[in-house]
């Protein structure tokens, strides 16, 4: 066994079984070490950008952190975006990040870096086995502390002499910390605040997103007081029979005005609510002037057992509201439009299904009509690194090979990371990516003006056109291995998307609205 060895073995006994990978010179030992363990599944992706956010998909649905084996300083550094998306989402990730030999770092290689300082501002734990004999317990540890609470994505280093140095020192358990439990008093303090509040507001965020805090949160609903979520949540089921609660609107003018005469927020996984960006003249913090803020359960305490008793201590019904099943009764017609793609979505989406969200301007118009499809899950840009649709999708498909998993995507962001469709492909995931193609950016001509920099002239106009050339989605998709349709009418998108979620294996669909 060497330190290789020892690395992977202590992965797979503390249940990390996917490597979204890749590797270089420096993690030769850690391929050849996969070969000697047939319980880690390795996935090549062709850029860092959709290993990162495979595996932050992956870590979202499977609730296990999976890995990442990423070449030295500039591999992660190809990789950064999506794990700044990931640590926004706590998602737990082993970044195992190659180094070169311990023996080497002193002749300043060309591939040499302070890879410690790279990894530093997006990993909640960093550590480098500088020696074999350390690599499993180290392994253990980036586990344990990738779980949090609150999770995040961490990263070992490892040397290329301690990945092929042999070692006696196996594998290692790592310890899983559960979170906190919310003291009664606190319990006993928020729910007095709320009795005497006139119009509060509950704002859900993390794991108080997820199904078990979400039926506690709506009896909250049931009780008269109004219960909302961030603007960008990891993971929340939607759908029928799912609680549905309002979202915090991205643009903060219209947050403020949503939450107008609000007296009291009550933050459970979440914190201060703030707008996206800075406006001149515009407010950057979301909460109304003069309303009281508390915190009944932070991101590292239980969200469900703290809901559960606010709402017990508030005497408030056993159960609350949920969505009804309510798809769109006929299939749209004439012109493409998001709104006409989100209603075919809606109508065939079947139950089970994973979507994963990165569809910038044309998500409102698929999130409304699915609020009562059937029931889904959603995965959305918690970071605002555009990019990770498609990642995010090939890492939910490998923890959940069962579901549908659909990929929803502005053109521009799917740019980023358009090396996902290889990946999808050769894996042969059941995974549809919808790319929604207006050849512009089109989230910037809005920002453009909202900045108060007013409408764009030619220059400008330049830096948010990605219509001269028109990139060919098709040709693009089908070069890279997937069956591929570009749809031009609603009614064509309606017949591909039904198709889709019919058969099984990969798809794309350019949605040419």
């Amino acid at each position: 066994m060497n330190g290789a060895d020892a690395l992977i073995e202590t992965l797979v006994l503390n249940g990390v079984t996917a490597c979204f990978a890749n590797p270089g010179t420096s993690e030769m030992q850690f391929v050849s070490a996969l070969d000697r363990q047939p319980g880690m599944r390795p996935v090549l992706c062709l850029f860092e950008g959709v290993a990162t956010g495979a595996a932050d998909g992956f870590g979202r649905m499977a609730d296990v952190p999976a890995c990442t084996l990423l070449h030295l300083g500039p591999g992660y550094g190809n990789g950064l975006a999506n794990l700044h998306n990931a640590r926004r989402a706590y998602t737990p990730i082993v970044n195992v990040v190659g180094d070169h030999a311990t023996y080497h770092r002193q002749y300043d290689a060309p591939l040499n870096s302070d890879i410690p300082t790279l990894v530093k501002p997006n990993s909640i734990w960093v550590g480098s086995a500088d020696t074999a004999d350390s690599v499993a317990a180290m392994t253990a540890e980036a586990i344990s502390a990738s779980y949090g609470p609150p999770g995040g994505p961490v990263s070992l280093i490892l040397p290329a002499d301690s990945a092929w140095t042999e070692t006696s020192q196996g594998a290692v358990r790592a310890h899983r910390h559960e979170a906190s439990t919310v003291a009664a008093g606190t319990v006993d303090e928020v729910a007095r605040a709320l009795r005497a509040a006139k119009k509060p507001v509950v704002l859900l965020g993390g794991r108080a997103c997820l199904g078990p805090a979400l039926v506690q949160a709506a009896r909250l609903q049931a009780a008269g007081i109004r219960v909302m979520v961030d603007t960008f949540v990891a993971r929340q089921p939607r759908g029928a029979g799912v609680f549905g609660p309002d979202r915090m609107a991205y643009f903060g003018e219209a947050a403020l005005a949503d939450l107008e005469g609000t007296d009291l927020m009550v933050y459970v996984g979440t914190t201060l609510p703030v707008a996206f960006f800075a406006y001149p003249d515009r407010p950057s913090v979301l909460v109304p002037e003069g309303c009281q803020t508390l915190t009944l359960a932070d991101r590292s305490q239980d969200p469900v057992s703290a809901l559960q008793a606010l709402a017990e201590g508030l005497g408030a019904p056993s159960t609350g509201p949920v969505q009804p099943l309510k798809r769109p009764d006929a299939m749209p017609t004439g012109a493409l439009t998001p709104q006409a793609c989100g209603q075919s979505i809606a109508r065939h989406l079947p139950d089970g299904a994973i979507l994963c969200d990165d569809a910038v301007t044309s998500g409102g118009a698929i999130a409304v009509p699915c609020m009562t499809a059937a029931p889904h899950e959603v995965l959305a840009l918690t970071g605002g690194a555009i990019g990770i649709g498609a990642p995010l999708s090939i890492g939910a498909a490998v923890a959940r090979p069962e579901a549908k998993v659909v990929s929803l995507n502005g053109d521009g962001a799917a740019m980023y990371t358009v090396q996902s469709l290889w990946t999808l492909a050769r894996e042969n995931l059941d995974v549809t990516v919808v790319v929604f193609a207006n050849h512009s950016y089109r989230i910037l001509n809005i920002e453009m003006g909202r900045t108060g920099a007013g409408n764009p002239g030619p220059s400008a106009s330049k830096l948010l056109d990605l219509g001269n050339p028109r990139i060919d989605w098709v040709s693009l998709a089908k070069g890279l291995g997937l069956n591929a349709v570009r749809c031009e009418t609603a009614e064509a998108f309606d017949a591909a998307f039904a198709r889709a979620m019919r058969e099984p294996g990969p798809k794309f669909i350019e949605a040419a609205i």
